[in-house]
Formats: structure tokens, C-alpha cells, sequence
């Protein structure tokens, strides 16, 4: 019986998946993958590391799912967009690899911004270049870092590494392409892209563009050694995990925004045409002639995670320990919270914003009659009004009539119901596990002829699928508070720069060269 291999490396973990023909999934491993910080704004991983841990979480996979190597007929790769990986000439590691959390070239960026260049990057690429961008890593590199810049002979993503170390091949796909370096209308390299960024010298280290689904290679020996799988299977290019994502929750095409309420807030829309604008990535689809359009920013589901650490940790720790779930636990206050009028709002910035990177997140209207759960309706709403500001930018750009979410929260059918009304528009859940992983192997699997397509997707009719249409009453009310949310991000826009100085301003706890103050 074939079967198919699925890898999806995020920002921490990195995942083998094993799916059966039919989507089913056989066998499923994971490796948490160190981040290094030797300072702040730098988010690394060491890619050695990151390859080995791959290999143990496939060998594990292959293990697990009880059936011979020899039945998986096809590989493919996804893994977090953006950041940079970077090979010498000898095809070895220049160093750890980049995370698209790293905010180095903050100030490249902020440079571009102001002399034009990001400007004429949204009319050439389809996007205004950000700080984890290849773009401005490069450019980074090459001001702060110059020997390591000249000897780069390879730049790669994050899943062209893993292919390479499958392979020995050397290569991406279109999607992760157009992360920087492609003409918005061509859909491939053009000769004046490099030049904009002060990149020439990098024009021969490039990688050679496949699709998605086109055979570039078959695990080597070494590779089979390490990971359990047969020498000689196929491999395909993979894609982007944001195109993934999608593709794998049955939300990739037009008329649909696929959201991905995870680490980023990513909202994503197929068009037939290019259209550029700074609200959102105008990047490539699966195919030449397709483009999926990216409104992003990362500001999701970690504001809640960051809330379950950080105020309830105590709780998780005691109800996971008798095999309980945190989440159960708070569905109840959650829902008590919803049931009653509230002041309290939440901008989700913990980590990232739509509006530069010294917005920052925030509770306004607390009281003190205010419990847990108030806050955490607060946190709930603020991620979805977050993700509302980048659909009402695709719903101008491009009309979609529907919602497909996926990410950890879309299980609860209280977060499904509060995006829906939220967004006031239908939003459905497709309980499809390993959304990113699934749309890797949609890829391998018709590179090899087992799918028509990518989007043959043959599970599509078996896997549940729940829709939640918004109430009247309940999208009005959280319309009126989304207009607030955004009027306070407005009105707070010249105070976030103040803010983000204070922490600049050194330690004012009464201390001062050792001796305490009275």
C-alpha cells in the first residue's frame, strides 16, 4: 500500500508525518528543535542540529506507522518561510540558520523605507521588504558581517536545507522564491531585483526554481542510513508552510481567505492575476499563473499561549498532571465571560503587530470587578480582531466570500464561532491534522502521479468538516468593538515609539551605583 512522507519544520518543532493514500495518517514524530539568542532581535538554529533531529523524527515516523520503507513512494518537505539559510561554496553551513523571528535588519528595513527602496521592492516583488525578509538578512550580512557574506554560495529556506540533506541537491520551489528576489509579473528572477537591495554579488548563489510537485531528487544512501527510509525515493521541491497550510486544510483558491491562527496571524487568497499592495504579500502560487496573497503579522495564538504560561501555569501544571486539559478547564469561565457585557479589550502585540515593530500588546478597560476570564475573552477577541485587520485588506483586494481557519484554537468550537462572528463571515473548520505536514505530502504525492494535483485532495469528503455561519446580533456587537480596537491602535500609534523608549532608559529601582536610596 503507498504511502507518503510529509515533513513540517516550524519555529520549534519538527514533525515526520506518514499519510496513506487516502489522507489517513499512519504515523506521526516530533523533535523540538532548539532556538539559539546570543542577543536580542537574533533568533537562530544550528542547521546541523536541525537536520539530525529531522532524521530521528522520520526514522521514529517510519517506525511508528508499521509498514515498510519501501511503501513510501514520495517526500516532501515544508518549513517556516522567510529567514535564511546559507551554504558556502562547498554546499557546508555558513554559520546557524536565521528564524523569520529574527529582527536584525529591523533597520535595513527602516533605511529602505525611508530612501524609496521598499517602495520600488512592492512594485518589483509584489511586497514591501520586513526585517526577517532574505532580502534584508542578506543585507544585514553584508553591512555587519562582511567575510561570512563573501563566502556565500548557496542561499536557501529553511526546507531547502532539508532537501538538500535528503538529496544532495541543491534548489527551492515558487513559492519560497518569491520570499524576495522575483519579479511580481514574471513570477522568476529578474536581473534588476538583486541591484534594488545592493545584492548584486549575490547573483550566481540564487537556487534553481522547481514546482511544488516536481521531482528534484531521491534520498541518498547517507540520508537512508539516518532516517530509516528507502535509498532512491522520490523527492519533491515542497513548498512555502504558509501555501502548505492551506493547501492542506482544503482552504487553498479563490474565494477563500485560508487562515492560520498559530505563531503569525496569516491570512492567505489565490488571485489569477498579481496585485501589489502594503497590506499583504503579493507572492507566487503553485503553478506559474496563480498567486497567493499573504497578510501576515505575528500576532495569533501565542498571545493566548503566552497567557496560559505566564498567569496560569500553576492550574496547567496541576490538571495536566491528573491528564487534564488547561483548555477544558477554562472553556467555562470563557464562556461565562461572552455571556456578560465587558469594557475589557486586548491588542494581541506580545510579540509583533500590523503597525511596526514598537507597537505593543496591551489590556484597556480593566476593572477590578474584571476576572480570568474576562481577560482571556479579551485575548480571544483581540487575536481574531488582529486577524480581521489583514482580511478586511484581502477582502478589498480580492472579495473572498468564505473562511477556512486552521491552527491549534480552531478545535475549540467557541474560538471557531467568536472568529466567525468576528470576521462576519462564514469560517469553517476542517478537522484535518497536521494541516502544513498533509499539504507537503499533497505535493509528493502527485509528483509521483498518486494525485491529479496538489488540490486533489482525497481526503476532502472523509475528513469532518464543521461550519460556523455568524450570528446577526453577536457580529454586530463585535463589530462595534472592532471599530474600538482599531481606533485605539490608532490613537496609540505615536505613544508605542515612547513606550519602546523606556526600555532604553535603564533601571530606576532606587539603586544607584550600589548604594539604596532612602
Amino acid at each position: 500500500m503507498p504511502s507518503i512522507l510529509g515533513i513540517d519544520n516550524g519555529l520549534t518543532v519538527t514533525k515526520a508525518v506518514i499519510f496513506d493514500r487516502s489522507g489517513a495518517m499512519l504515523a506521526v514524530a516530533r523533535r523540538r528543535v532548539a532556538q539559539i539568542v546570543p542577543r536580542p532581535r537574533f533568533v537562530e538554529r544550528d542547521m546541523v542540529a536541525l537536520w539530525r533531529a529531522t532524521a530521528e523524527a522520520v526514522a521514529e515516523a517510519v517506525s511508528q506507522s508499521g509498514r515498510p520503507a519501501s511503501d513510501i513512494v514520495a517526500v516532501a518537505a515544508t518549513a517556516h518561510g522567510d529567514g535564511l539559510y546559507v551554504l558556502d561554496q562547498q554546499a557546508q553551513p555558513l554559520g546557524n540558520g536565521i528564524l523569520s523571528l529574527d529582527s536584525r535588519a529591523g533597520q535595513v528595513v527602516a533605511g529602505w523605507m525611508r530612501d524609496g527602496t521598499s517602495a520600488a521592492a512592492l512594485g518589483r516583488t509584489g511586497q514591501m521588504p520586513h526585517a526577517s525578509a532574505p532580502s534584508a538578512l542578506l543585507a544585514w550580512m553584508r553591512d555587519h558581517e562582511p567575510e561570512r557574506f563573501a563566502r556565500i554560495g548557496h542561499v536557501l529556506a529553511c526546507k531547502d536545507w532539508l532537501r538538500f540533506c535528503l538529496t544532495g541537491t541543491l534548489g527551492t520551489d515558487l513559492t519560497e522564491a518569491s520570499t524576495s528576489f522575483t519579479d511580481v509579473q514574471s513570477q522568476g528572477y529578474a536581473d534588476d531585483i538583486l541591484p534594488l537591495f545592493g545584492l548584486t554579488a549575490l547573483s550566481r548563489a540564487l537556487p534553481e526554481v522547481a514546482s511544488p510537485d516536481a521531482v528534484v531528487g531521491h534520498v541518498t544512501t547517507s540520508a537512508a542510513a539516518l532516517t530509516g527510509l528507502q535509498a532512491g525515493t522520490p523527492v519533491v521541491a515542497g513548498l512555502h508552510d504558509v501555501t502548505a497550510s492551506s493547501l492542506g486544510a482544503g482552504g487553498y483558491g479563490q474565494g477563500t481567505v485560508a487562515i492560520v491562527a498559530g505563531t503569525y496571524s496569516i491570512n492567505e487568497t489565490v488571485s489569477r492575476a498579481p496585485a501589489s499592495d502594503p497590506r499583504w504579500f503579493c507572492r507566487n502560487g503553485l503553478r506559474v499563473g496563480e498567486w497567493n496573497n499573504m497578510a501576515i503579522s505575528p500576532a495569533s495564538a501565542t498571545n493566548y499561549d503566552w497567557f496560559l504560561d505566564t498567569l496560569c501555569g500553576t492550574d496547567r501544571r496541576t490538571v495536566e498532571a491528573v491528564g487534564g486539559s488547561i483548555h477544558a478547564t477554562l472553556a467555562p469561565e470563557i464562556a461565562a465571560a461572552l455571556a456578560r457585557p465587558s469594557t475589557l479589550m486586548f491588542h494581541p502585540y506580545l510579540y509583533g503587530s500590523p503597525h511596526g515593530p514598537e507597537a505593543s500588546a496591551g489590556f484597556l478597560g480593566l476593572r477590578g470587578w474584571h476576572d480570568r476570564g474576562d481577560m482571556l475573552r479579551a485575548v480571544i477577541e483581540g487575536i481574531a480582531f488582529n486577524h480581521r485587520v489583514h482580511v478586511d485588506a484581502l477582502r478589498e483586494g480580492f472579495a473572498p466570500e468564505r473562511a477556512r481557519l486552521t491552527g491549534g484554537i480552531s478545535r475549540s468550537p467557541m474560538f471557531a464561532r467568536i472568529f466567525a462572528n468576528a470576521l462576519g463571515m462564514p469560517v469553517t473548520v476542517r478537522a484535518t491534522e497536521e494541516a502544513a505536514a498533509w499539504g507537503a505530502a499533497l505535493c509528493a504525492g502527485a509528483g509521483v502521479g498518486l494525485f491529479a494535483t496538489p488540490e486533489a485532495d482525497p481526503s476532502y469528503d472523509r475528513v469532518d468538516t464543521r461550519e460556523y455561519t455568524p450570528d446577526p446580533d453577536h457580529s454586530a456587537a463585535l463589530a462595534q468593538r472592532y471599530a474600538l480596537h482599531c481606533q485605539i491602535s490608532d490613537s496609540l500609534a505615536p505613544l508605542w515609539p515612547r513606550i519602546e523608549a523606556l526600555s532604553a532608559a535603564g533601571p530606576h529601582d532606587g539603586t544607584q551605583n550600589g548604594v539604596t536610596n532612602p
